[in-house]
């Protein structure tokens, strides 16, 4: 996907270093997190690569090991090492924050399955990085087979195309908080049956 212009919810790049309820990284967890992932590393590019592929690779989407529970508030999702794309969002928001590094929230509508074609909202992550100078969008919800997201300056390589001739859309927008309804379907879900009965549809 090409790099076409990102627009803003905030004009004040501070707004995206903020700790949130959500976004809680003043918590021990993950400042020790983040400082142990980038020992040794020089520079923001290879910071937020590390950090992104830890989330990406380590923390395991919640669907796909048919996990045990919901999270959201991103020190919960490096405490249970599971999230869906959304709490993976959240804390790799909050890792970066935790790093200095601005970080938001992007999403696209998608079916969700072949099985369940309802279009949901797909959570993904905005970086601002001073040495390129411009925002890069980034989807941590985690490999598998056909699926194959990547860290790239130079073009997106997001988990899914979008597929506009069946409904899917990509929402160009970079929000300094997650959405509201994207939070209340975490938290009001007490199983991941309930999850998936209650995903977003719209922003």
């Amino acid at each position: 996907m090409s790099l076409a212009s990102l627009l803003l919810a905030k004009d004040d790049l501070n707004e995206y270093l903020k700790p949130t309820e959500i976004i809680d990284f003043g918590t021990q967890e993950i400042i020790d997190c983040a400082n142990s992932l980038v020992q040794g590393l020089n520079g923001e590019v290879l910071i937020a690569k590390r950090v992104y592929e830890f989330v990406r690779d380590e923390i395991h989407h919640s669907f796909d090991i048919k996990g045990k529970v919901v999270t959201c508030k991103a020190s919960d999702v490096l405490r249970e090492g599971e999230g869906i794309c959304y709490a993976k969002s959240h804390l790799l928001a909050a890792l970066l924050r935790s790093l200095g590094i601005p970080a938001g929230f992007s999403y696209q509508k998608l079916v969700f399955s072949d099985e369940n074609p309802k279009l949901v909202l797909h959570g993904l992550n905005a970086i601002y990085l001073k040495e390129i100078g411009r925002w890069i969008r980034v989807d941590a919800r985690g490999n598998k087979e056909g699926v194959n997201a990547q860290f790239s300056l130079e073009k997106e390589i997001l988990a899914f195309p979008v597929r506009s001739e069946l409904g899917e859309a990509d929402i160009r927008m970079v929000y300094a908080e997650p959405n509201a309804n994207v939070v209340s379907a975490l938290e009001r879900s007490k199983t991941l049956e309930e999850l998936e009965k209650n995903l977003p549809t719209e922003l």
